[in-house]
């Protein structure tokens, strides 16, 4: 995992978003260079313009058959000007000069009386190009993307008899974004995102249980070729096979081990919103004022990565036009720093980390994660196993939740198993991990050589806003968690 060069923004990126997003409104840089510098007739700091086309489809299949099918096209622009922390914003479906020119009339009203300096746009900004500008949406016929979806549900009623029900679902978007800000800067992006996902329900002498697996990337359909298909497929079956033979999970205090890959979602939202510059400029996360100190286990690193090629949580930029960048949150178990965007680094005197992110142009940005990572130690898997004399296996999860401030969380295990004398014995079903991120982070004794990213399956919540986000870690031993179960 290594950063991508930045490169000056391509020419036929700026142009191809000026045909799409402007040229239809008889707009122009120069218009909106005009009616973004109206916006300092007020003393305000800085202020931008957000245009967004995107079109988005999704397929779901059931018994065998298409139940649903949508497809939808959404545009328009939003406006932001900033002042000290304050900050005001409006959007519009419309994008027209009127529209802009009372967006900027209205959010300029946040100023003082008097002017502030405005830079005329022609400054191209720098990019990454981590990703192709395909379109999903049109790269393949809907009559393949439906048997697609086919494939995978007889491929895992295939691998066993007791697959009693299967679900699929399939999405694709392309978003085209151009930022235009006050210092002058101009940025434009073409955004590809696929994602597939599969449920598996089985049955045995009445019993039912179920299985999930999914994956995607910032790519078109071809992603999913038909060896990934079988893969996702036996994975599904898989999980839910071995929660047909579960029992009922023990519940108490104990050693528990993380498999690698998507339990780094416990991480990301135990510990990486505590991260985010925002909750740390008002003081209402467990890390602020401690970049420094020691927050974590030795050994513990975790970055914020937004620079690996065609990964769901990765762009070339962040929605404020600056490139995202790996930034090193905790370094051998110390605060380093956290994750930014335009106003909160300006507020906090750091700098700025390419973590803008906003689920539309009808949202504000703010701070954000996009992977978030904990590296690798040089533990063997099977080492870290053995060393636990009773405890859970936490392979992989399902739903959570958590409670941003304190870093309190609670998470459900979708696959799990006991760990008995260092060895696998097994599988339980009802698994919950209860505990607080900050603490947890101290309980971590031993780290995987296995490091592995999530599947390309993960989406955010924060404030109301969600975007994709990508995880990922080795397996970990966490000492003295609290488990609930159904015993």
């Amino acid at each position: 995992m290594h950063e991508t060069t930045l490169t000056e923004m391509p020419a036929p990126l700026l142009a191809n978003a000026e045909r799409l997003l402007l040229a239809p409104a008889d707009l122009d840089f120069e218009k909106v260079s005009r009616a973004l510098g109206s916006i300092h007739a007020h003393d305000v700091d800085f202020a931008d313009f957000y245009f967004q086309h995107s079109c988005y489809e999704s397929w779901s299949l059931e018994e065998g058959i298409v139940k649903a099918g949508t497809f939808n096209i959404d545009r328009g622009v939003g406006v932001r000007a900033v002042h000290g922390d304050k900050q005001a914003f409006a959007y519009s479906d419309d994008i027209s000069l009127p529209a802009l020119e009372e967006a900027a009339t209205a959010v300029r009203a946040i100023g003082r009386q008097g002017q502030s300096a405005s830079a005329p746009l022609g400054e191209r900004g720098r990019t990454r190009l981590l990703y192709p500008a395909a379109d999903p949406v049109m790269s393949l016929a809907d009559a393949d993307k439906v048997a697609m979806l086919t494939r995978l549900e007889r491929r895992a009623r295939a691998i066993d008899p007791r697959v009693v029900q299967v679900m699929a679902s399939l999405a694709g978007e392309h978003e085209t974004v151009l930022i235009a800000r006050s210092d002058g800067l101009l940025a434009a992006d073409e955004r590809p995102l696929v994602r597939i996902s599969i449920t598996v329900i089985v049955e045995e002498n009445g019993r039912r249980e179920q299985g999930y697996s999914g994956g995607g990337a910032r790519l078109d359909y071809g992603y999913f070729t038909d060896a990934r298909l079988d893969e996702l497929a036996k994975q599904a079956v898989d999980q839910a096979l071995i929660n047909l033979g579960a029992r009922d999970a023990p519940a108490g205090n104990m050693t528990v081990v993380l498999g690698n890959g998507w339990p780094g979602i416990l991480l990301h939202e135990a510990i990486g919103h505590g991260l985010e510059g925002d909750f740390n400029r008002k003081g209402t996360s467990a890390f602020s004022g401690r970049v420094g100190q020691r927050v974590a286990a030795p050994g513990v690193t975790v970055v914020d990565d937004g620079t690996l090629g065609e990964r769901r949580g990765s762009l070339n930029l962040d929605d404020e036009g600056n490139p995202t960048q790996r930034t090193v949150l905790i370094e051998d178990g110390y605060l380093r720093g956290y994750m930014q965007d335009r106003l909160n680094s300006r507020l906090m005197k750091a700098g700025e980390t390419g973590n803008g992110r906003r689920e539309s142009f009808a949202h504000l940005p703010m701070p954000r994660m996009t992977n978030t990572i904990m590296l690798a130690g040089d533990r063997e898997p099977a080492e870290i196993i053995a060393s636990v004399k009773n405890g859970l296996y936490a392979a992989n999860f399902g739903g959570g939740q958590v409670d941003i401030t304190s870093g309190k969380f609670v998470f459900s295990a979708a696959e799990a198993w006991m760990i008995e004398n260092g060895k696998l014995t097994y599988p339980v079903k009802g698994a919950t991990l209860i505990g607080n991120g900050p603490d947890a982070l101290t309980r971590v004794s031993m780290i995987g050589n296995d490091l592995a990213l999530d599947a390309g399956i993960g989406t955010c919540g924060k404030e109301g806003q969600s975007v994709p986000v990508g995880v990922g870690q080795p397996t970990l031993r966490i000492d003295g968690l609290t488990v609930g179960g159904t015993s």
